[in-house]
């Protein structure tokens, strides 16, 4: 089942697996636009939300492929239900706070014998095999940097979701703990493959994955942007107790969704992603590497329904995953357009 699946990414992999000849349940809580979309790829369809009986909505579901966000209002109940029925749970969540929360659950899915794996699109499938890789490389390592660029204009969903996290700053890995920082606390140059540029610290999903992933205590993740752009989420962090209240939050996700509308297929088709990694041991020794992927929203149809597919061919433990530690730090190689380099 794609939960989801009339979302702007939700559509996108729905799209994808029907061209590949899958025929997936294609669910959602709108009849209206979960019906249309299921017409015409040719998939059975289900309707209903996530506040009411979900578990019943998965009857006969062996994997839910969930991508209905925001997640931390979406994902609990799902991963309830998932957890009560025997049912493999799978999403496309970047947010730090969810990862956390379906790790905390890792016992649960064992005894249900149930994978829990957040995060198989581009958050963090690329950036969680570049850190297994280098981590591979270098054990004993104690500070991982990752940073990411080329993402584009995002979707209606995806900047809700950067909408309701702008009031809690920053987040980094210090000492195997999750600590706030200010937005935009620090910046570097970072060589990616194609060329140098400015990166900042965000809040990504690695620094809540990476450490389940390569146990290394410190972690810090940034994305490439325009100086002026750095510039404004310093300035907007000055404004964080405007941005917690209900009314802006209302008003902002309104205006998010009558004018961001995501990359269009032509974008999606022709864009790419770059990413670079470093990991440094206490000695002063270090291993950097660097990975190409396809555009962000068609790199997550990509690596989703591998996931997919390798969930269900079976010989994963149940519990808690990160794509790495399921799949191994190759699992990104594999993937179709994709570039992965690190020492030899």
């Amino acid at each position: 089942m794609i939960y989801g699946a009339n979302g702007y990414t939700g559509e996108i992999v729905a799209e994808a697996a029907a061209a590949r000849g899958d025929r997936p349940i294609l669910a959602g809580r709108r009849e209206d636009a979960v019906r249309p979309l299921a017409e015409k790829l040719g998939c059975p369809h289900r309707v209903f939300d996530l506040g009411g009986d979900v578990a019943a909505g998965l009857d006969g579901v062996t994997l839910v492929l969930h991508c209905a966000g925001p997640f931390s209002r979406t994902s609990k109940p799902m991963v309830d239900a998932c957890l009560a029925r025997g049912v493999h749970y799978l999403d496309i969540t970047g947010e730090i706070a969810v990862f956390e929360a379906c790790h905390a659950r890792s016992g649960e899915a064992r005894a249900a014998k149930v994978i829990l794996m957040p995060g198989v699109g581009f958050d963090v499938v690329p950036s969680d095999c570049l850190a297994a890789s280098l981590a591979a490389k270098l054990p004993g390592a104690t500070l991982l940097q990752l940073a990411f660029t080329g993402l584009g204009e995002p979707s209606a969903g995806t900047a809700k979701t950067m909408l309701e996290g702008l009031p809690s700053g920053g987040a980094v890995r210090k000492d195997g703990k999750i600590t706030r920082v200010p937005a935009a606390w620090k910046t570097m140059t970072v060589p990616f493959h194609d060329h140098e540029r400015t990166a900042v610290t965000i809040p990504w999903g690695d620094v809540s994955t990476a450490y389940h992933s390569t146990g290394i205590p410190n972690i810090e993740t940034y994305v490439a942007l325009p100086r002026r752009m750095i510039r404004g989420m310093k300035l907007a962090s000055t404004f964080r107790g405007l941005l917690k209240l209900g009314p802006v939050q209302r008003m902002a996700a309104r205006m998010v969704e009558r004018r961001v509308k995501g990359p269009d297929a032509e974008a999606r088709a022709t864009g790419k992603s770059e990413l670079w990694g470093r990991v440094a041991d206490d000695s002063g020794r270090e291993v950097q590497g660097t990975l190409t992927t396809p555009e962000g929203y068609r790199f997550t149809a990509i690596s989703a329904l591998a996931a997919v597919d390798r969930v269900l061919a079976g010989g994963i433990a149940p519990g808690a995953h990160t794509p790495s530690t399921a799949f191994g730090a190759s699992f990104v190689a594999s993937l179709e357009g994709c570039t992965l380099r690190t020492p030899a």
